[in-house]
């Protein structure tokens, strides 16, 4: 976003030498006050969570129960006393091993059977449909051998076959749990209890869910903060680095916001609540991460395709092979032994897995390194950028001023800058902040300043030490003709700096510089980006001169200026009709068209709320170096994604023939338990493989 009258400071009078095209007033210095902050424990993100933990319990359980059944289905089998040599048959063995294999198929079975349901109520057959199909096949065909029919039974296959499943559901519910587990550590940042000072200065200590915006809340030395607030007493310094990445603490004093999950340094902090529930901070981080687990990307969709035509081939598949062993002369049981193992094989369960583990992953990744993705087909999509734009103002540059230059005359340096700092420190404009943080960063003596005044239109007046002391701009100086060196100055205003000028009577003293400060990281996205064969762009309604300083500081591509708000997303039109895919980075209102039309959004999360919510990503830390790291995590998931699909289809090829029987002359065949083991085999390497993922 850019900045109106960043360079007026007009309690100076200092002359405008920027921001020809203004877009919002005064912004900059918000750090995160235009953002939703969130975060404590809401009834719906405990609700996921434990709604999340209930189905890994249910798998485990269920995996545990049917392996004990399992055993004495498996030495009740006439196959399995065969392989093993013995003979422990009696009279009625045959019941008890239907008993047993019934509550089996019904009690393992039943997530599978369910599943099936429910994807025949959507019309969309795919993973539990073949493993429904292939145990109801098995235990529907060993029953009859029970009953009505002469032949071998399945049950032990049908039990080893469901045992298998659990398992590998188990291990994908688990997989799945642990990729989701940033979500819970969030969560777990936020304190259970806060101080509540009542209406007579008492403190009450009550559970966090139950304060209300306008609350007042007392906050002790080494506390969490527990909700988001105004800082209306006290003075302290914060951690945030769990928060917004910030390494140093940040100081906190009347005025300033804090965040629920921060931590209070050695001072004491009383607030003002401002949020609570969803809109906290980290309620926001929450939903945000969540949203992107939930979301299915273009990758997924083409995954459930596959998984739907390999269901209709597996059956086709299963069928041609039932009905050709038959053809052929084959018993009944033995075609429906190469049937079922056929469709155990074809079925793509891994294939279900293959993406979504990638995606909760990479989402947990981009979590624990400040990326928040929203729109998980545009993040995937990100390997393909080939041009990244940038907003200046807040996004390349902090959007707060610093110093850049320092001319004295006659005096030290640093006795210049603490006059300055002295007198600045009565004013609240920009400059004024952007002087105080350098004299507060340099420890400074603060000089004794009185008689302190506000000139209109030509700056601050004041007494310093007993000595007339004006701070004044170079339209003051020209109206009183004090000279100065012109032509340094005009060199200044061409890089968009605003200069002040400090004297002492009408002796000049020296002159200060300032700019909106460039971000330490923007340098090395941008040379990070350029080696990547990606495009960087400046899109600003800053003016041409202060946009080409910034652009030839980073070494920009190109430098759009002077372009009005409404511009903005033509501008991003016009990049992506000339064939360039495109990310857009801002952080303010009038940048929000411009993220939405791009083929990638990403928002500061320093910006307003109405930019965060049209991005696709939001960058936690505000650091133009964390765009780098969109495009390698997404290239990582995509090479990630493409593995995984490969190995859950690709086995396919050589494991449906053996499993038809086409070698079984040749004495190679592939039963149904070990079609089982190689899917669930399958399973499980895909999982590990999806948590392999990592970039640089």
């Amino acid at each position: 976003m850019d900045h109106k009258n960043h360079n007026q400071h007009n309690h100076h009078g200092h002359e405008q030498v920027s921001n020809k095209h203004s877009e919002h007033p005064e912004n900059g210095d918000k750090n995160h006050e235009t953002q939703d902050h969130s975060a404590h424990k809401g009834p719906v993100q405990e609700g996921h969570h434990d709604h999340h933990a209930m189905m890994v319990e249910d798998f485990k359980k269920r995996f545990f129960v049917s392996l004990i059944i399992m055993v004495p289905i498996l030495l009740l089998s006439p196959m399995i006393q065969m392989f093993m040599g013995v003979d422990w048959r009696f009279t009625g063995d045959a019941y008890i091993l239907f008993a047993l294999s019934t509550i089996l198929f019904i009690y393992g079975g039943k997530p599978f059977i369910t599943g099936a349901r429910d994807e025949l109520k959507k019309k969309s057959p795919a993973m539990m449909m073949l493993i429904a199909l292939a145990i109801t096949v098995a235990y529907i065909y060993s029953t009859l051998t029970v009953f009505v029919l002469q032949g071998n039974d399945f049950f032990w296959e049908l039990a080893t076959l469901i045992v298998i499943m659990l398992l590998g559901h188990w291990i994908e519910m688990k997989s799945v749990m642990g990729a989701s587990k940033a979500l819970a550590e969030l969560i777990k940042l936020m304190p259970d209890e806060a101080h509540l000072i009542q209406d007579n200065g008492e403190t009450l200590d009550i559970p966090v869910k139950h304060l209300k915006t306008g609350d007042t809340v007392l906050v002790k030395p080494g506390e969490k903060i527990p909700i988001d607030g105004l800082v209306y007493d006290g003075r302290s310094e914060v951690d945030e680095s769990m928060i917004t990445g910030e390494s140093v603490p940040v100081a906190k004093e009347n005025g300033n916001e804090i965040i629920g999950g921060s931590i209070n340094g050695e001072g004491i902090l009383k607030f003002k609540v401002t949020r609570v529930g969803d809109d906290t901070f980290l309620s926001q981080v929450i939903r945000f991460v969540r949203e992107a687990q939930d979301s299915k990307s273009s990758t997924q969709r083409l995954a459930d395709i596959a998984a739907k035509w390999l269901f209709y081939i597996a059956v086709i598949a299963g069928t041609i092979t039932f009905g050709s062993w038959i053809l052929l002369g084959k018993d009944l049981s033995f075609a429906i032994e190469r049937a079922v193992t056929v469709i155990i094989i074809s079925c793509p369960h891994a294939l279900g897995l293959a993406t979504p583990l990638v995606n909760a992953v990479s989402t947990s990744i981009g979590a624990k390194r400040g990326l928040l993705i929203r729109d998980r087909a545009a993040f995937e999509n990100a390997r393909n950028l080939n041009a990244v734009v940038f907003d200046k103002t807040g996004t390349l540059t902090k959007g707060e001023f610093g110093i850049t230059d320092i001319h004295e005359l006659g005096i030290s340096r640093d006795e210049l800058l603490s006059i300055a700092y002295s007198v600045e420190s009565n004013s609240e404009h920009p400059i004024a902040k952007g002087i105080v943080k350098e004299g507060k960063n340099l420890g400074l003596k603060m000089k004794e300043v009185k008689n302190y005044q506000n000139l209109p239109g030509k700056g601050l007046k004041a007494t310093v030490e007993g000595k007339d002391v004006m701070v004044v701009s170079p339209g003051y100086m020209r109206s009183e003709k004090i000279a100065f060196d012109d032509k340094h100055y005009e060199k200044l205003a061409q890089e968009g700096k605003t200069v002040i000028f400090v004297l002492e009577g009408k002796t000049l003293l020296g002159y200060i510089a300032l700019s909106d400060i460039i971000r330490e990281t923007a340098k090395e996205a941008i040379d990070t980006l350029k080696a990547m064969k990606v495009e960087s762009i400046m899109l600003t309604g800053d003016n041409q001169r202060v946009a080409t300083y910034v652009g030839d500081i980073l070494k920009l591509d190109q430098v759009i200026a002077e372009v009005l708000p409404q511009e903005k997303a033509s501008k991003i039109d016009e990049l992506r009709k000339a064939g360039k895919i495109v990310a857009m980075t801002g952080d303010g209102v009038n940048d929000a068209p411009s993220l939405a039309i791009a083929d990638l959004g990403i928002a500061m999360s320093a910006g307003t709320d109405v930019a965060i919510e049209t991005a696709d990503v939001i960058l936690v830390r505000s650091d133009p170096l964390d765009v780098v790291t969109i495009l390698k995590l997404s290239k990582a998931t995509y090479r990630k994604m493409i593995q995984n699909l490969i190995w859950a289809t690709g086995y396919n090829i050589i494991a449906l023939p053996l499993a038809a029987g086409i070698l079984y002359n040749q004495g190679i065949v592939i039963s149904p338990a070990l079609g089982a083991a190689l899917m669930s085999l399958s399973t499980v390497i895909v999982s590990i493989n999806a948590r392999l993922l990592k970039i640089d």
